[in-house]
């Protein structure tokens, strides 16, 4: 409740516990994508661009306002201060994001005369898996998040489902440039998925930087934009009803088609150090 003096979003020391002040977030439930049995769509369709080694201009985020309706010519804001105030203000992971199988689009006129088969959307085990990289070189295993909350950092708790600890991993590979950056990993970045959402906060204090396809598309960005989200703020990184949007617009061109969807739901993030043409 936005009455309630401790209330979860006020970020104070201690948090109320009143059952009362509470109110449930509710799961969008979308509907499933109609599946045509047969098409008659061409195979050939122009193949969706692959952005995973291109460098783009780097985008700092000022405030936290929802997009226009219009496509924007500069990037406007995109992440909140912990207190809500807008805001002006650098090791990588790469996090694969559970993606939905679902439109919330109506059947269109279109798909009347069409043999279309229902394919309903079922929530995966794991809303993410996470992959740790120094520089170009993996290291250490793939972390599957069950939680709707949880951590990755620079520490050492290595039996914790909610956290994703750094301090952990070892690589005889690692170099002095890299080890100075990982003293400054500290509490790292939370990621939480809540309402069909995922957002990034970033903890630690110094930025993180992120590459979210689902994120640009939202503001009309460069598919490969790099967004730096500074201490104290977060940003949403993944919308499952606009990539159920994107999902049905697609799925009558094709397997590849829908496939190539799939990039879209990779999601990249570096600790301290950015990436891109104008870094």
């Amino acid at each position: 409740m936005e009455l309630c003096e401790f209330a979860f979003n006020m970020k104070k020391d201690e948090v109320c516990v009143n059952p009362y002040h509470y109110q449930r977030v509710e799961t969008p439930v979308l509907p499933p994508v109609l599946v045509p049995r047969h098409t008659e769509i061409p195979a050939e369709f122009p193949p969706l661009d692959d952005y995973s080694h291109s460098i783009p201009e780097n985008t700092n985020f000022p405030a936290g306002i929802e997009p226009q309706s219009n496509i924007p010519e500069t990037p406007p804001p995109g992440y909140l201060s912990e207190d809500g105030e807008t805001s002006d203000h650098q090791m990588n992971h790469s996090m694969d994001a559970g993606s939905p199988n679902l439109s919330p689009n109506p059947m269109s006129p279109a798909h009347n005369n069409l043999d279309l088969q229902p394919v309903t959307y079922c929530e995966p085990a794991f809303w993410c898996s996470i992959s740790y990289y120094e520089l170009n070189q993996r290291v250490g295993e793939t972390f599957h998040a069950s939680q709707p909350s949880m951590t990755v950092d620079g520490f050492t708790d290595p039996s914790n489902s909610e956290r994703f600890c750094l301090g952990l991993l070892s690589n005889v590979n690692r170099n002095a440039a890299v080890e100075l950056t990982r003293r400054h990993i500290g509490r790292g970045v939370r990621l939480y998925y809540i309402g069909g959402e995922v957002f990034a906060e970033c903890l630690s204090d110094s930025a993180i930087f992120v590459q979210s396809p689902n994120c640009n598309q939202r503001y009309g960005w460069h598919p490969a934009t790099v967004c730096k989200i500074p201490p104290g703020c977060n940003l949403k990184i993944f919308n499952n009803q606009e990539f159920a949007a994107l999902l049905a617009q697609s799925v009558n061109q094709g397997f590849e088609a829908v496939y190539q969807l799939t990039r879209m739901c990779t999601i990249r993030m570096s600790f301290v150090k950015g990436w891109g043409a104008e870094y």
